[in-house]
């Protein structure tokens, strides 16, 4: 409840709340207002439970904005939230809802909800079942969503950023249970409105939900006038690649993007005349000798089969120089690319999006152009017609004949940063390394719409995942190319037939794309937050070069698994997921399992199936000029012997060699010998300080050298955590000096001993979480995570671990 002390902080609110709204409000008005208010509240007080039941609630609501009204103070909702914050009781609503005005083509409804003291769902059927959900109490906006290059409050690298304008903010009061109407006690329309920018969503109907530092700033800033930490979203992985710091802009990768989307752009404006366009490229194919193109009468064209011209399997210069004269044909201002890393090509032999008129229906290049459009416009707009109107031309040119796959291709050049490719070689990618599903309910086995965009969206959301493989739809691109087989052709066969053997010969001009290199060494992780100094990084690495086989072990949140890892990229000198395998051992893991065994069939019969290590072994040896690495997480939580069996001994460095090949326990024929290639290497890791485990056998103990890790605070960890977290300086010495005296305590306990100490990754926040209150994250790690393995420890003198507990928090 409000009481006389706490009248100036609430004075001070005041001025806050209506300095956030560009009102001057002076000391001597805001204890005017305060006192009056407190009359308000007082009045409420004569009922019980008054700051939680829904009646009195509303009641104060309405007594407030009498108040607040008269002062011209239009910040009811931010008082009414905070008097029931200090009273003891809370506004904090369920849901936030941020909600368009305009639908179907009608005009902006804000102004009418607005007045009427309503919202209202204008599709009777969409977001029916979410409008329905909407509850009393929650908080709403009007949002407006678009794209900008240019006048923005930060510099965009010349990239389109989305944009959603927010319009007029408020409270549900009720909901009607129709699925389209809410009553709304909305404050005055936001003029002019506030604009936030990149996290956007393109739904009429979005809710968002607390907890994550995204959606809280996009509360913050909506509904307490906070201002957005523009450069934290700039730099955050979804959005670093296009708008985010760096040193030299020459450094960004997927520089041709710009490129691609300024053809794209200058393609639109030839949809309803095609006359220069055909002439254009008739004479073109000339030029160049496309005689794909120009043996045939070429009566009409679609920007996608124009954008293949220069994203075919040609080489190089052919493409500069054909996508230089199509730049100036189009009067594009943008530079050509100097290179082509990670951009899908047709295959050379089919390169139409359209059959001859033989084979195609006379609306198709129509068609094809009406679905180019819309998909510019949904690229370009968050709004949800855009959405519908591209589903519904998706759909309608995706059976249509020469499209197959290459319609997403097609999309991705047009708008990398906004469509997916599913290429061949990105399809396996996105199933087999991301683990998504991609639904196949078009024509010919193939996308529709719905399933398009589901792929689409779930790829959006993981983007934004610190720890995800990848950030972008370039990104993807790229990592797919480089996935498996680096050496391959880029996409290779991305083209695929309508019917069988009408492939067209081949015009004869290819070239092999060399996979590029993205290079990792020790200083690389020492940048991504190893608190090692890079001597011993580099032994380390050394070690795992001349025994092959390297385990890391130490206490428990010493960062085994995450330096494993690194360690492995160091040694292959680049960062390339497909020359990894990660496996974590376990009681249950066999022999079988682990290296090969048998396994029931889709007939009913056993086959002989390779595991994880001989899948590496074979990989390895196809490739000799490249280190392949096998990560095993926890090695002594299962049987290494009995796992690795007679592969324990072709693990030695000096028996990798086909001299010393053994014969497997099950052997696909008899004249089968196995051994392990000199450009395999493994690394293990091992928690000494779990009880539960027995000692490692002395056999696998031989062939492995072992790094201690220890846990590492001083400097590094605490800048570290400084500037990724933003955790104060004195705070992160406080925490430091407390646990190296847990450690202290720990190490010098005959029971216990150094290898249970608690290591540095307890107190290091995963993904350069911002914390916002240092103390009490600290105090949660201590109650959630150090004390239960403290209570583990000194599970015999419960006392004792209550002691270290409270030495670890005492006076913070």
């Amino acid at each position: 409840m409000i009481n006389e002390s706490k009248d100036d902080s609430l004075v001070q609110f005041l001025i806050d709340q209506a300095k956030a709204k560009d009102i001057v409000l002076d000391q001597e008005k805001a204890k005017a207002v305060n006192s009056e208010i407190n009359q308000v509240v007082n009045e409420s007080k004569k009922f019980t439970d008054w700051h939680k039941k829904s009646s009195t609630q509303a009641e104060l609501k309405i007594r407030l904005r009498s108040v607040l009204d008269r002062h011209d103070l239009q910040i009811v909702n931010a008082v009414y939230d905070e008097v029931l914050k200090r009273a003891g009781s809370s506004a904090t609503p369920k849901s936030y809802w941020f909600v368009g005005a305009s639908y179907d083509g009608n005009d902006d409804q804000t102004d009418r909800f607005l007045s009427e003291g309503q919202w209202q769902n204008g599709y009777k059927d969409r977001y029916l079942d979410v409008v329905r959900s909407m509850q009393p109490g929650d908080k709403i906006a009007i949002k407006s969503s678009y794209t900008r290059k240019k006048d923005l409050p930060f510099d965009s690298k010349g990239q389109a950023v989305s944009v959603m304008g927010i319009k007029a903010i408020g409270v549900v009061t009720k909901n009607h249970g129709d699925g389209q109407h809410v009553d709304v006690d909305w404050e005055p329309r936001l003029d002019p409105v506030r604009e936030w920018y990149f996290f956007t969503n393109r739904s009429t109907v979005w809710r968002v939900l607390p907890g994550e530092w995204k959606t809280d700033s996009l509360i913050d800033f909506t509904f307490k006038a906070s201002i957005q930490d523009i450069d934290r979203f700039r730099n955050a992985p979804y959005w670093k690649e296009r708008y985010g710091d760096s040193a030299k802009p020459d450094d960004k990768r997927f520089l041709w993007s710009r490129f691609y989307a300024a053809v794209a752009d200058g393609l639109i404006a030839h949809k309803a005349d095609h006359s220069k366009l055909i002439t254009f490229v008739t004479q073109l194919a000339d030029r160049f000798d496309l005689s794909y193109i120009k043996d045939k009468h070429l009566d009409d064209i679609d920007p996608f089969t124009v954008m293949g011209l220069f994203n075919r399997g040609i080489t190089d210069d052919n493409r500069k120089s054909i996508a230089k004269e199509l730049a100036d044909f189009l009067g594009v201002d943008e530079s050509v690319p100097s290179s082509f890393e990670g951009i899908p090509i047709l295959n050379n032999q089919k390169s139409w999006f359209f059959g001859f008129e033989e084979k195609r229906d006379p609306d198709d290049i129509a068609s094809l152009w009406g679905f180019f459009e819309k998909a510019l416009q949904f690229s370009d707009s968050d709004g949800s017609n855009a959405r519908t109107d591209f589903s519904a031309d998706y759909d309608k040119v995706a059976g249509q004949y020469g499209v197959g796959w290459n319609l997403t291709m097609a999309l991705y050049w047009i708008r990398p940063w906004n469509f997916l490719t599913l290429d061949g070689q990105s399809q396996l990618y996105i199933t087999k390394k991301l683990g998504i599903d991609i639904g196949k309910n078009g024509p010919k086995g193939r996308c529709n719409a719905l399933d398009y965009l589901k792929v689409l969206d779930e790829l959006e959301l993981r983007f934004q995942e610190e720890a995800y493989p990848v950030h972008s739809f370039p990104e993807l691109s790229l990592a797919a190319w480089l996935y498996k087989d680096g050496e391959t052709f880029a996409h290779p066969n991305a083209t695929d037939p309508d019917l069988p053997g009408e492939i067209a010969e081949d015009e004869g001009e290819s070239e092999v794309t060399a996979a590029p290199i993205e290079p990792y060494l020790v200083d690389d992780i020492i940048a991504e937050g190893a608190f090692l100094d890079r001597e011993m990084l580099t032994d380390i690495l050394e070690r795992l070069r001349t025994k092959k086989n390297l385990i890391l072990q130490g206490p428990p949140g010493t960062g085994k698994t995450w330096l494993a890892k690194r360690l492995a990229f160091a040694l292959m000198g680049q960062k390339n997921d497909s020359k990894l395998r990660a496996v974590q051992f376990h009681p249950n893991l066999t022999y079988e399992d682990f290296v090969r065994g048998w396994r029931p069939s889709g007939d009913g019969k056993l086959t002989l199936v390779d595991g994880p290590f001989l899948e590496m072994i074979n990989d390895a040896k196809k490739d000799a000029t490249t280190k392949y690495v096998v990560v095993i997480e926890e090695i002594n939580r299962g049987n290494p012997a009995q796992i690795f069996g007679e592969m324990l001994t072709l693990l030695e460095a000096d028996k990798r060699t086909p001299n010393e090949a053994l014969e497997l326990s099950y052997r696909r024929s008899d004249s089968e010998r196995v051994f392990v290639p000199d450009n395999l290497y493994v690394i293990g890791t091992m928690n000494i300080a779990d009880r539960s485990l027995a000692l490692v056998d002395l056999a696998l103990r031989r062939r492995f050298a072992y790094i201690d890790l220890r846990p590492t605070f001083g400097e590094p960890w605490r800048n570290w955590v400084h500037t990724k977290a933003g955790v104060d300086m004195d705070i992160l010495k406080q925490i430091e000096q407390r646990l190296l005296h847990l450690n202290s305590e720990i190490e010098n306990d005959k029971n216990l001993g150094a290898q249970f100490r608690v290591g540095h990754s307890y107190v290091t926040p995963a993904f350069s979480n911002k914390i916002t209150d240092a103390i009490k994250w600290y105090k949660s790690v201590v109650a959630t995570e150090i004390g239960p393995l403290l209570d583990e420890y000194w599970f015999d003198d419960l006392d004792r671990a209550q002691k270290a507990r409270n030495a670890l928090i005492e006076d913070m």
